[in-house]
């Protein structure tokens, strides 16, 4: 298999609220361990200025993030989606805690499979039993049932809520890697499978890892304490180099192929806008607890090499109080790059930029920065992609209300709108797009030959 991975150089990683809900059904706030005013900033000016909050302290979640999840009875977790994200979603599950383990191991591919389990047996002394290395699109019900606690699920998107909604009906935990539905159908299965996991007092974590790393837990944190006023509008950004790809090889049936290479494939990923973007989307629902109403937008495919997606999106999403965010997203070579996210409020704004977390008044004097230094200098832990998993097992363990999925699935659907909208060059609106019966997902799920005319390129006004 060849792959092809365009201009490394600059390439970023590929992962670098209802209004009102309390994420989780967490109804505390939860304090972040050793405190964070020692993460406040090393220029905060804002001492002595009284702020007006947006929200009242123990009406927001803010995670108990410690280096490593606390002690307790030991967890199982099976994997499904043993390819790149899900063999870094392993590690960061065995890093977060002592006595986790993995048990089980299920992908549409045995070499996947065998790759994570020799991966395991060499990193981690874990040897998976050949009886519970599942194959095939049946594979997630397998690892399921094979005496998991915990469902690790990093498959392609399409497929996503299916596994999560069988994880609920059997009573397991779940990390779900984003985005977690790539379309109506699945949205409202993400929906009712998180308020059954809910009722069940299950504990779900999703693959937004910017709500595990600090310095955006502590910039959510000063916003709610009403540092930037009330927000009024924002941008955010996820322009790179183009992703990679893979070129289809003789002894591949079509159904591999798209597979292989799912990133480039509405049906399996979403699109870009969907799949990567989502991080900065979340952002902004996240920290001002909005969901869009509207959105109206444009792309186009330029340069993309395989699958039938566009590389770049410019979405206007109204929210339900009449605030704009615009969104900007592209995967294409030799252009400009930015991953960040701006939010403007009446007193001030907040930034991402360049990993700086920056809070400044009108007059753009910086009054607010998050202090890396401190925080490396308090914690030995700052991987955001492990501590999801810390809290995830420190929840489990302690019996503490978690459940992302929910909130998560706000900023899915601002994203499904936006590529929706490009798409067809239509506005579109929340009430009709979660109303609507759009679904990508092949109903024929065989490795063999599909109907590849059906695969196009959207033309907007057609």
């Amino acid at each position: 298999m060849k792959s092809k991975e365009s201009n490394q150089k600059n390439a970023f990683s590929r992962r670098s609220f209802l209004k009102g809900s309390v994420v989780l059904g967490a109804a505390g706030t939860l304090g972040i361990t050793g405190g964070t005013g020692i993460l406040s900033s090393c220029s905060d000016k804002s001492k002595g200025v009284k702020y007006v909050p947006l929200k009242k302290e123990g009406t927001f979640y803010i995670p108990d993030l410690p280096d490593k999840a606390g002690g307790g009875r030991t967890l199982k977790a099976g994997v499904v989606g043993c390819g790149g994200r899900g063999s870094g979603a392993a590690h960061d599950w065995l890093n977060a805690a002592d006595d986790v383990t993995i048990v089980a191991l299920g992908d549409v591919f045995q070499e996947k499979v065998d790759g994570l389990a020799a991966n395991l047996k060499n990193d981690f002394g874990i040897d998976i039993p050949t009886e519970n290395r599942f194959v095939g699109f049946d594979a997630y019900q397998k690892v399921i049932d094979s005496g998991i606690d915990v469902l690790i699920d990093c498959c392609p998107p399409a497929f996503r809520p299916d596994h999560f909604k069988y994880a609920v009906e059997k009573g397991k935990h779940a990390f779900l890697e984003k985005p977690i539905c790539i379309d109506p159908a699945g949205y409202r299965t993400v929906v009712a499978a998180a308020r059954q996991a809910q009722a069940k007092n299950l504990k779900v974590v999703t693959g937004t890892q910017r709500h595990h790393e600090r310095s955006y837990v502590e910039s959510h944190k000063k916003i709610m304490q009403g540092y930037i006023g009330d927000i009024v509008g924002g941008t955010v950004y996820w322009n790179q180099s183009m992703l990679w790809y893979r070129e289809r090889q003789k002894d591949w049936t079509d159904m591999e192929w798209m597979i292989k290479d799912w990133v480039n494939w509405k049906w399996l990923s979403g699109d870009h806008i969907v799949e990567q973007h989502l991080h900065n989307i979340d952002v902004f629902t996240w920290f001002s607890g909005l969901k869009p109403v509207k959105a109206v937008g444009f792309g186009s495919r330029q340069r993309r090499i395989t699958g039938d997606q566009f590389d770049n999106f410019s979405i206007d999403f109204t929210m339900e109080n009449g605030v704009h965010l615009h969104s900007m997203c592209r995967q294409i070579n030799g252009c400009e790059n930015n991953v960040s996210e701006f939010i403007q409020g009446t007193k001030g704004s907040w930034s991402s930029d360049n990993g700086r977390h920056i809070i400044k008044d009108l007059s753009g004097n910086i009054i607010w920065e998050y202090d890396h230094d401190a925080q490396n200098a308090t914690y030995k832990q700052n991987n955001p992609y492990t501590l999801e998993h810390v809290n995830l097992v420190n929840s489990i363990r302690k019996d503490m209300p978690l459940e992302q999925a929910s909130e998560t699935a706000v900023s899915n659907m601002a994203a499904i709108m936006g590529r929706e909208s490009a798409y067809t060059g239509k506005a579109v609106t929340w009430d009709e797009m979660v109303a609507s019966p759009l679904d990508y997902i092949l109903k024929d799920l065989t490795m063999g030959n599909v109907d590849m005319k059906k695969f196009v390129v959207p033309v907007p006004g057609q």
